[in-house]
């Protein structure tokens, strides 16, 4: 795979994670999804990518033919119930995976300073927290798309916030969700996210 290829992939599994997570995924992912247009690969990557592209081949044969607003309803209440509430099962916010601080506290200041030290400000769109994970993952995005413009010292801000954010509590948060959700798009979306952060330890690992 050529380094283009290599970074579409990247932001493919990025935007993935984004559309799932930012809030109820639409009719117009769903049908993309059920209608042939996502591709998964058909080698091994890790083991959290390995079961996250499983459940989105269970998700699509799953509902293979269905109206794809009855599906957008369907994960609409489950999204709501799981994740919204009014009393959510799982928040998926870094705040609430960590330790050392408390749910939207002084931790929320460390990451929106990351951002700030990179010069980026979060998407007004996603109207969440900025430790929310579709934020964070934006954020990788950001680096990312600044990367392959050869924007070399956005590698040393991704090593700082996998190292200081995203690692310490996205496995966690992944294994909490797959324990309450019954939705495998929401399984699969939960899988990514922790396969494509190992994913791009290791791309940094090797390029700084």
């Amino acid at each position: 795979m050529d380094d283009s290829a290599v970074y579409e992939a990247r932001l493919e599994l990025i935007d993935f994670v984004i559309e799932v997570f930012h809030d109820t995924p639409d009719d117009a992912f769903i049908e993309r999804l059920l209608t042939g247009a996502t591709e998964t690969p058909g080698e091994a990557v890790n083991d959290h990518l390995d079961n996250g592209f499983e459940e989105l081949r269970t998700f699509i044969e799953e509902n293979q033919g269905r109206d794809p607003g009855a599906v957008e309803t369907e994960l609409a209440k489950e999204y709501t119930a799981i994740m919204v509430g009014p009393r959510p099962d799982v928040l998926p916010h870094e705040t609430f995976y960590r330790d050392d601080t408390e749910f939207i506290g002084e931790g929320l200041a460390d990451v929106e300073a990351s951002y700030g030290a990179a010069g980026w400000n979060p998407p007004e769109e996603y109207g969440e927290e900025n430790d929310h994970i579709a934020v964070e993952f934006a954020f990788l995005r950001y680096l990312i798309e600044r990367q392959r413009a050869g924007a070399e010292e956005t590698l040393g801000f991704e090593r700082v916030f996998l190292d200081e954010h995203l690692l310490p509590w996205v496995e966690e948060f992944t294994d909490h969700l797959g324990e309450k959700t019954d939705s495998s798009l929401f399984r699969a979306a939960a899988y990514i996210a922790a396969g494509t952060v190992a994913f791009e330890d290791e791309i940094i690992a090797q390029l700084l």
